[in-house]
């Protein structure tokens, strides 16, 4: 009799033991703005987004047209969309951007006050650019993306280094990858795209690395859990084997 107890207590004694990422829905009365990378859509963060949603928050999608446009375009694009969701709201709000999302984030926040801000979470954000844009500056492919990308490379007059510091909870999650591009282009650890040096930010208050692409970062079911576990709690889950 005690050896059956023991055998169905087992389980739930090592759930006990370890951080969990809980999926179950708490975000009541809490409003998450989710940006999409450069390139994408709202499409592309849907899966993101739908698991916020079962997770308890209300979730807004913001998309814009990156492509071929100057940031000063994209961020008053994104700046009035926000601003138009937030004379409504009176919850708390929180943020969290995938790749150049992260950077729209930065610049709103940099530049706006919302007084019932939350947390923000960055994935895969170039927080410190990257240096494929530094290699390809000068390509012709480059130059057809537009000037935004063009503004996303490691050195000081850059878009990503000429924004502030964060005064709210920042929570980085950064990719990892190892495929052939990840470890033949760049030297660093990255993702792809971005170094996981480059996804750290100055006053972040946690950090962590989930082995996935920087494009598979936004479906990856590991990050969306502890997108939901920074929201709540202001940090990552450090889950260990028992």
């Amino acid at each position: 009799m005690i050896a059956r107890l023991l055998l169905v207590l087992a389980p739930l004694l090592i759930a006990c033991s370890k951080p969990q990422l809980s999926s179950e829905k708490n975000g009541a009365n809490e409003v998450v703005f989710v940006l999409h990378g450069f390139g994408d859509n709202k499409a592309g963060i849907w899966p993101l987004a739908s698991r916020l949603e079962d997770a308890g928050f209300t979730v807004y999608r913001i998309g814009y047209t990156s492509i071929g446009r100057t940031p000063e375009e994209i961020q008053r694009d994104v700046y009035e969309q926000i601003q138009a969701k937030l004379k409504t709201e009176s919850r708390t709000v929180h943020f969290v951007g995938h790749s150049f999302g992260g950077l729209l984030i930065r610049s709103f926040l940099s530049n706006h006050s919302v007084r019932t801000l939350g947390r923000v979470v960055l994935i895969g954000t170039p927080n410190k650019g990257t240096a494929l844009v530094d290699m390809y500056h000068d390509s012709w492919w480059m130059k057809i993306l537009g000037k935004t990308a063009m503004s996303l490379g490691t050195d000081s007059a850059s878009l990503p280094n000429s924004l502030s510091d964060p005064y709210y909870p920042v929570g980085v999650i950064a990719g990892l990858s190892d495929g052939l591009f990840a470890t033949h282009i760049m030297s660093d650890p990255n993702d792809n795209v971005v170094p996981v040096e480059s996804a750290s930010l100055d006053g972040m208050a946690d950090m962590i690395v989930i082995r996935s692409s920087h494009a598979m970062l936004r479906f990856d079911r590991e990050v969306s859990d502890q997108t939901i576990t920074f929201l709540r709690s202001g940090s990552f889950a450090r889950i260990t084997d028992p």
